[in-house]
């Protein structure tokens, strides 16, 4: 078990058991009846509720349910299935939100998955979706509370990018799968919500994110279009923010059904 006790000064092993998980110092951090443990500690919160809201985590996981993320979970996979004979088969989802894209690659490659996602409403959804994964509320911009070099493989999913604790978490045979949101992605949306599609290139400020600490092994790009009608532009709007910008909502009120390209940038690093 990778998992560390958060509580400043100890960092001991955690054990987790059936209700609790608990280390040698005596430290218990209870198992929620969803299946998750909440190891936040009060310095991790900017808010009450931190991350995503319940409602974003709910309009995301009917997105998913009506194949979504299916082009880019199957981008994730062929780079797994190319490398996860000599890599190792521990994985760890930072920000992995409801647990789509880890439980998915963890059932196909029989991974051993850990997901940490600083929102308690996500990671509860993730916790309901399986528990063959132990799923974790922890704040990623931080020191993830797992031991060094724990994990074959890490993924981070449009989600925040620590290059030092990762570098940190990743074994030095492990990779590293980051996704980004493509240049074009959501494009129509944008144009027809904002009166602009500005090209978005996030792949390199990724590169530098994690320059000397890792080097870029492989890049894919995940592209599809879906047909969105008003359930699913609302959930998107929901997902991305834009539905709560007052000077867009005249546009917002005006949208009919559209085909929208979402489009990721999917990047393979090996530790340098």
């Amino acid at each position: 078990m990778p998992l560390e006790c958060p509580v400043r000064g100890c960092g001991e092993p955690l054990a987790w058991e059936a209700k609790r998980c608990v280390c040698p110092n005596g430290h218990a951090f209870d198992v929620a009846r969803s299946g998750y443990v909440n190891l936040l500690s009060p310095g991790d919160k900017r808010s009450r509720s931190p991350g995503d809201s319940k409602e974003t985590v709910l309009a995301r996981g009917r997105l998913l349910e009506r194949g979504f993320g299916a082009h880019l979970l199957e981008a994730l996979s062929t780079m797994v299935a190319s490398r996860v004979a000599v890599t190792g088969t521990v994985a760890l989802d930072v920000g992995c939100g409801d647990g789509y894209h880890l439980s998915a690659l963890a059932d196909r490659f029989a991974l051993t998955g850990y997901g940490a996602d600083l929102s308690t409403a996500a990671i509860a959804a993730a916790a309901r979706r399986t528990t063959a994964i132990r799923w974790i509320a922890a704040n990623a911009d931080r020191r993830l509370p797992f031991s060094d070099d724990a994990f074959d493989w890490i993924l981070s999913i449009t989600s925040r990018k620590n290059a030092s604790d990762l570098g940190r978490l990743l074994a030095p045979t492990g990779r590293l799968l980051v996704a980004v949101p493509g240049c074009d992605d959501l494009a129509e949306l944008r144009a027809a919500v904002l009166g602009r599609a500005d090209a978005r290139d996030r792949v390199s400020r990724t590169e530098e994110i994690f320059a000397g600490r890792f080097v870029l092994e492989e890049r894919a790009e995940a592209r599809t279009t879906f047909r969105a009608d008003a359930l699913a532009l609302g959930d998107l709007l929901a997902t991305t923010y834009r539905g709560a910008r007052r000077s867009a909502a005249a546009r917002i009120a005006a949208l009919g059904d559209m085909d929208i390209t979402i489009s990721a940038d999917v990047m393979c690093f090996r530790r340098a």
